[in-house]
């Protein structure tokens, strides 16, 4: 069932919204209310924006292991300036739907998070503050210290900067020391291949089903199959953005590698990860490797058992092309159209945009800042991991790749993958269905 991005005319309003936006370009969406509208809506109420009585901005974030280290440096900005924040945590679900609802009734949060998948959609429909011109005019921010696929994410149509550049993410391999020994398995090293990969996974899995090779969910694409795609030449989405990859004999080859390893029962049958992340399992020992994000490192390093037992590797390489792609993405920081403290607002996101901030949020280990040159100490932030493996991949690395309807089609081939993942179609038959479904939509756009 696909996820709806915007509340529909009779949800809004059921919620009493003030206004209605125009309808969605695809089936029976609906838009989210214009600037100028949901202003409107929160002058008509004696509102103005979100917080300007209050006098304290609101940054809205999905992460909770980042909230500390975020923390920390909005204290340095509040000092540095005089301006207040309150940073609200609301899980990756959650926070979209509370986007929605705040979008829609004109109460979004002064500064926010923006993601790939997402900022189309804001965009279009004008919710977001236009930086473009503060930018130009900072003393503080340089844009050309962010990598530009990041940058390109959050600028509409190549007139408007809707955010800055918070973050970087590359991708690696996590696996369980103890386990490779127990097996007689070497570690990963640089020269690991995807084979290598596979013949560890079947050394690694315990016939009673107690312990699996590895464990990958349908739905793990960034950190997970998108990876080995890019590597034995598929690709999820061609460069110009009109035309879906999944039909390529690259991702049907890989997608066919990674189901083949399941069939052999190499990892937990899909029920299992239906119920459960990667990440879970793999503290809960019932896994040797998992490939995980960047932003997963407050995570697992601070877990007890992945403290006393693993260790982190780069990706493996496809034998044949000799690739080692590591897919990344960076978040964006960005603030509410309608917010009552626009000023103060941008003058966060500056902040948190600035080289001081950037190099700060590396050195607390938060996550990779985005920022060039900011990463020497993110290494040393969790002593006893390789951290330099994240590094490493950026190597070679590949756009997350997103389109205006990113959500519309990913929740579509997560859907249908999980067909391949049960063994219940042929990989060829679901990745032609899912190419033929996800051109439609890319055609729409």
């Amino acid at each position: 069932m696909k996820r709806k991005w915007w509340l529909t005319a009779a949800m809004a309003a059921v919620m009493a919204a003030a206004v209605v936006g125009c309808a969605g370009k695809a089936g029976n969406e609906t838009a989210p209310a214009s600037a100028g509208e949901t202003k409107q809506a929160a002058e008509s109420s004696g509102e103005s924006g979100n917080t300007a009585a209050q006098g304290t901005l609101t940054v809205a974030i999905w992460d909770k292991n980042q909230e500390p280290g975020l923390t920390e440096i909005m204290k340095d900005f509040t000092n540095e300036t005089g301006i207040k924040t309150q940073i609200q945590v609301t899980p990756w679900e959650q926070y979209w739907t509370m986007l929605e609802a705040g979008a829609t009734g004109g109460s979004l949060p002064d500064v926010f998070w923006m993601h790939s998948n997402e900022i189309a959609r804001y965009s279009e429909y004008e919710m977001l503050l236009d930086l473009t011109d503060r930018i130009k005019e900072s003393k503080k921010l340089e844009m050309d210290k962010f990598p530009k696929d990041i940058v390109q994410i959050y600028n509409w149509e190549g007139t408007k900067q809707y955010a800055v550049p918070k973050d970087i993410d590359t991708i690696a391999l996590w696996y369980n020391k103890t386990m490779f020994d127990e097996a007689g398995v070497p570690y990963p090293d640089k020269d690991w291949t995807w084979d290598d990969y596979a013949e560890a996974a079947k050394k690694l899995t315990k016939a009673d089903g107690s312990q699996y090779g590895f464990a990958l969910r349908p739905t793990n694409d960034q950190a997970g199959w998108n990876n080995i795609v890019y590597d034995m030449g598929g690709y999820v989405i061609s460069d110009d953005k009109k035309s879906s990859g999944f039909d390529q004999p690259g991702t049907i080859k890989a997608l066919t590698f990674i189901t083949d390893l399941m069939k052999e029962g190499y990892a937990p049958p899909y029920e299992v990860m239906a119920e459960n992340t990667e990440e879970a399992l793999f503290e809960a020992g019932k896994v040797a490797m998992i490939t995980a994000g960047s932003w997963m490192l407050p995570e697992l390093c601070n877990n007890d058992y992945v403290k006393a037992n693993c260790d982190i590797a780069d990706l493996p390489k496809d034998a044949a092309s000799g690739k080692r792609i590591s897919i990344y993405n960076g978040l964006g920081w960005a603030a509410s159209a309608n917010t009552g403290m626009p000023e103060e607002a941008w003058k966060l996101i500056e902040y948190m945009g600035s080289k001081e901030a950037q190099q700060k949020q590396s050195d607390l280990g938060i996550v990779i800042s985005a920022y060039e040159g900011t990463t020497d100490n993110w290494i040393k932030a969790y002593q006893g991991f390789n951290l330099q493996a994240y590094l490493d991949m950026m190597s070679d690395l590949v756009i997350r790749p997103y389109s205006k309807s990113t959500v519309a089609w990913n929740n579509m081939s997560h859907e249908k993958l999980i067909d391949a993942w049960t063994g219940a179609k042929s990989v060829e038959d679901v990745c032609k269905d899912i190419a033929q479904e996800m051109n439609a939509m890319l055609a729409q756009e």
